[in-house]
């Protein structure tokens, strides 16, 4: 019998999902007004919007080369065109996979540690929550939400003391009690254990006080965009939302992404919309016309780019591997990565060290 590829159940999952989000969109909203609000929708908002969208792609692009600098000194270009992938990987790809296929893509064209960038992106990932999270509960403080958008909001606060105190313990991990133990026991898997090593080198980086300094405020930057292109969004379809309202519709669309959904978020994102707007007097129409627009945007921007990112690297690393063979089909320059891969006796001394 043969075993269902890994990750599948959760595929299916997810895609279960989003037919019972897009089921309760279509039994509540009137799909065909929303679409021709859509349609005619106002083309200057609609530019702004993607000018906010891609203004934010940028911002998160930076962010990432901040958390990376304590790494290593990572090209704007070379993390921008990372991100990019990982996005294009996320729009198709189910569970957030993306995640993995950015530390993957970044680690092949700088030859640094995937478990190492894995550990960068576990700690934006926690501060992207953590900036969210404080975004939509200010937001519902103003607002003055109740229901299941503030009761949503709450479980986002504890998902979140939950991922600093696993950061926290991650790093921590080789003084608590036990470690010694654990330790020895993973003396059985070299590689298994170098991996975890590595992973927390990445992690590592919180505990540079500059370093996430930075990683905030590049992170309120960023999110500031998303408000504003959620505001564009509104007023391209005729709705002109308070920033209270834009930041809590923002940011609650995007917590809803968190929830296993089909490749792209179809479905979660548009419920979590209407549901939003519905609670702060917006109709579930409008929410749902200016939610696609937010949407498709940020899906195509993500899309194209990611797929330019993704040509461009296979085109450049032929290149590097044609050039760095000699005529006797020999690598004459295997450190053609930015970092090379340490020497087996500093792999074994940090491993000694963990």
């Amino acid at each position: 019998m043969r075993r269902m590829p890994r990750g599948f159940g959760r595929a299916i999952v997810g895609i279960g999902i989003s037919i019972v989000a897009l089921y309760l969109v279509v039994r509540s909203v009137d799909v065909a007004a929303a679409w021709e609000t859509v349609k005619s929708a106002d083309p200057q908002w609609v530019a702004l919007l993607v000018a906010f969208v891609s203004v934010d792609i940028l911002l998160r692009a930076l962010r990432w080369k901040v958390l990376l600098a304590p790494v290593a000194r990572v090209p704007y270009a070379t993390t921008l065109a990372s991100l990019l992938v990982g996005y294009l990987a996320n729009n198709i790809l189910p569970a957030r996979l993306g995640e993995i296929v950015r530390s993957v893509d970044l680690g092949e064209r700088t030859g640094l540690s995937r478990s190492t960038i894995l550990g960068t992106i576990v700690v934006e990932r926690v501060v992207d929550t953590v900036v969210v999270v404080a975004i939509a509960s200010i937001a519902i403080l103003v607002l003055s939400v109740r229901g299941i958008v503030a009761s949503a909001v709450l479980v986002g606060l504890a998902v979140s003391a939950l991922l600093v105190v696993a950061i926290a313990l991650g790093i921590a991990a080789h003084r608590l009690p036990g470690a010694e133990r654990v330790s020895a026991y993973l003396n059985r898997w070299p590689r298994v254990r170098l991996v975890l090593v590595r992973l927390r080198d990445g992690l590592a980086i919180a505990k540079s006080g500059r370093t996430m300094g930075a990683a905030v405020a590049l992170s309120i930057a960023s999110w500031s965009c998303t408000v504003l292109a959620f505001a564009a969004a509104a007023q391209a379809v005729g709705i002109q939302p308070t920033m209270g309202q834009a930041a809590l519709l923002a940011a609650g669309t995007n917590l809803a992404t968190a929830i296993p959904a089909a490749p792209g978020y179809v479905g979660t994102f548009e419920l979590a919309a209407v549901t939003i707007g519905a609670s702060v007097g917006i109709a579930k129409e409008d929410a749902l016309a200016f939610a696609i627009l937010v949407h498709v945007t940020t899906l195509l921007l993500t899309s194209v780019g990611g797929a330019i990112a993704f040509a461009l690297g296979q085109r450049s690393r032929s290149k590097r591997v044609s050039e760095s063979v000699d005529d006797n089909g020999r690598t004459t320059d295997p450190a053609a990565a930015a970092v090379p891969p340490p020497a087996a006796d500093e792999v074994v001394a940090r491993t000694k060290g963990a």
